[in-house]
């Protein structure tokens, strides 16, 4: 308050000095008609009220009329006017200045209001924003009264939500924003400003709707300002809730899906075998007649089938042990040429008859891999390849460095996939909706794939174009000099 009351004081002082200063001038350096002087000492009463406000303008006004009578209005050096023309001038000027000022001074506040609501919305906008940066309801809740404190530049912030009588701070609780006092802002569901405790409530509600309500300390802000902060929040938390319900719904949705491809792969890739097991056992029960050559048969396609079984659930049961983590990696380092010549020899009966070329540099670093498993993901994409493309078309496996990276790819020239099925192929059990009743296959061989590339720290991508064939390829980390095996 003193140091307000000292700095008016201080532009009282400089208003009169202005003041005596024009009049030294037109006195004794520049000799002017009185118009001229009247005019300038308007102009630096204007100028004074639109940066010191009304009241040092008034008083300036008065002191600048006293002025002009005594100096330049006849008989000079008195407060006496011969002319009543000149009283008539010297109370217009009077009028002139004050009402001048009043104008200015409300030009001037109209300006810093509206500089300030420019500002404050500003700061709803990047409100706005960081609302929209969560889409989880509880970190959102969280994160909502410490974002109020960070963009409004204001004290504390409380959040308080009724359904869950639960209050939210944006830090060590503060008195005055209280759960009794947070509760009597939805009851009275209007805003409440107390410039005098410098706290604010209001309550946040979507449309007509009370959800709880908001209260800020340290810095009284507008009524409009607050009302549009409660509206905001009740916007962002009933948006986070329509995409969390989105996410969960989209989640049951996926869930079905997955648990039909899973039916689906047990259909098409149990009951197969088990049917052709179960008519070999029955023809050798059945007590008819065999030949030795049946019999044979008749035990070759048992073994065969069991082995198809026990590969459906070995794999099954490494991509679940991938998913858990729970796969060990022994890595070496390897070049690529060594995996692609250790993947082509356990290939060699499935390949019988394929063509398979080769572009692989010999001057490519090598990689830091777990060799068994890096033949695993060559087999499972040479084993597609050859399942989803002609007998008569090559596979060509290439391989390059990129960064510190070792990209290796397989091109097949088959029937290639669609873009709506592009981004599926990866998922457990999914397989093409032309091939899936046409070949043979449990679905999870490029899942698995993409997995154990992922737990190297690389990453696996298909291009395929409808007609002309698919590249997979996977990328795999350059050996780094003096790494160990892990």
């Amino acid at each position: 308050m003193r140091n307000r009351t000292g700095v008016r004081v201080m532009q009282l002082c400089g208003g009169f000095l202005i003041v005596a200063a024009i009049v030294y001038f037109y006195r004794r350096v520049l000799h002017v008609n009185t118009t001229t002087v009247a005019m300038t000492l308007l102009l630096a009463i204007l100028i004074i009220a639109t940066y010191w406000g009304l009241l040092v303008a008034v008083a300036m006004s008065v002191v600048a009329m006293l002025a002009f009578n005594y100096y330049f209005l006849p008989p000079v050096g008195t407060f006496t006017i011969s002319d009543p023309q000149n009283w008539v001038a010297l109370f217009a000027f009077l009028a002139v200045a004050v009402m001048a000022s009043h104008l200015s001074t409300r030009a001037k506040l109209k300006a810093l209001e509206a500089s300030a609501r420019r500002r404050e919305i500003e700061k709803l906008y990047s409100f706005s924003q960081k609302l929209l940066e969560s889409g989880n309801v509880i970190r959102l809740l969280n994160r909502i009264p410490a974002q109020i404190v960070d963009v409004f530049e204001v004290g504390a912030a409380a959040l308080f939500l009724a359904d869950k009588e639960k209050v939210y701070n944006s830090g060590p609780a503060i008195p005055q924003l209280d759960l009794q006092r947070l509760r009597e802002a939805v009851v009275r569901d209007e805003p409440l400003m107390d410039a005098d405790g410098g706290v604010s409530f209001t309550p946040v509600r979507m449309g007509l709707r009370p959800m709880g309500s908001l209260g800020i300390s340290g810095a009284v802000l507008s009524r409009s300002t607050i009302e549009a902060i409660g509206s905001l929040i009740a916007i962002a938390v009933e948006r986070a809730r329509a995409v969390e319900q989105l996410g969960q719904t989209e989640a049951a949705r996926e869930g079905e899906r997955l648990r039909t491809a899973v039916l689906d792969s047990i259909t098409h890739n149990l009951r197969t075998p088990l049917t052709s097991i179960k008519a070999s056992v029955t023809s050798l029960l059945g007590g008819a007649a065999l030949g030795e050559s049946q019999r044979r048969e008749f035990l070759t396609i048992i073994n065969e089938e069991s082995d198809r079984l026990n590969r459906l659930v070995g794999e099954a049961s490494e991509m679940a042990q991938l998913d858990a983590g729970e796969v060990k990696l022994h890595r070496e380092p390897h070049t690529a040429a060594e995996m692609i010549e250790s993947a082509l020899a356990e290939t060699r009966a499935t390949l019988s008859g394929r063509a398979v070329r080769l572009q692989v540099p010999a001057n490519l670093p090598r990689v830091s891999v777990d060799l068994p498993r890096a033949r695993e993901v060559l087999v499972h994409l040479l084993e597609n390849a050859n399942q989803y493309s002609p007998p008569t078309q090559p596979i060509v496996i290439s391989a390059e460095q990129a960064g510190n990276f070792v990209v290796t790819s397989v091109a097949d020239r088959g029937n290639g996939i669609d873009d709506q099925e592009i981004a599926l192929v990866f998922d457990k059990f999914y397989r093409g909706e032309d091939q899936r009743y046409r070949v043979q296959g449990t679905g999870m061989g490029l899942p698995i794939a993409k997995a154990i590339v992922e737990a190297h720290g690389g990453t696996m991508s298909v291009t395929s174009q409808v007609g002309h064939g698919s590249v997979f390829s996977f990328t795999l980390p350059v050996e780094r000099a003096g790494a160990n095996a892990a």
